[in-house]
């Protein structure tokens, strides 16, 4: 007799919002050039928050003045945890030289606009500067379940609904960051670079 699967996690929510992502190259067979990733929290050890990472030389651990290798955040605990427990191990970003080097900068003000079926923008302020991170041509969404083997901290399951966008493009203070999406393999499942993750939730075996 088999056994009914019960409906409720027993693991521990580590986190839970949306976690959209910009990666970007010159070339399919080239190296990524550009990588962002955007956190919007509404629940964590440490509270809600907002918070990104952008590697605009991802392969430089001291890049030239003006190029934007940053952590912003509006919550400084939560944007650590974020940097230390998710993003250190996201398969693109991990071991990169510019990981161990990202300035961290203040997140001032956010906003998103967008239907989320065609196109989506998020604008960040920090300062002076403004980042502004561009979602297009949306295709269908399709959910996702990622097993604690799949997934990138190898002791995590992940589940989140996920939209990819054939067009995306990141600007700072006006200027249009290097690379384009391209099609990678996303767990056996061909899938744009770039992408929206909502409702997105990280459990932990409990204990």
């Amino acid at each position: 007799m088999t056994t009914a699967k019960s409906p409720f996690h027993p693991g521990k929510v580590s986190w839970s919002g949306d976690n959209p992502g910009i990666y970007l190259k010159e070339r399919e067979d080239g190296p990524y050039v550009t990588l962002m990733v955007y956190f919007r929290i509404v629940l964590s050890p440490h509270g809600p928050g907002t918070a990104m990472l952008l590697l605009e030389a991802p392969h430089e651990s001291a890049p030239a003045a003006g190029i934007k290798n940053v952590l912003l955040g509006d919550n400084p605990a939560l944007t650590h945890y974020l940097f230390d427990e998710f993003c250190r191990h996201f398969g693109v970003f991990r071991n990169l030289p510019a990981m161990a080097t990202p300035t961290l900068m203040p997140l001032d003000s956010v906003s998103e606009s967008g239907d989320a079926r065609s196109a989506f923008t998020v604008t960040l302020r920090s300062g002076s500067d403004v980042f502004a991170l561009h979602w297009d041509d949306l295709a269908e969404p399709f959910a996702a379940a990622v097993s604690p083997a799949q997934s990138a901290t190898g002791h995590h399951e992940m589940y989140s609904c996920f939209i990819e966008a054939r067009q995306a493009s990141i600007t700072v203070n006006g200027r249009r960051l290097a690379g384009k999406p391209i099609i990678r393999d996303f767990m056996g499942r061909p899938s744009s670079s770039a992408f929206l993750a909502f409702s997105e939730t990280w459990t932990r075996e409990a204990g």
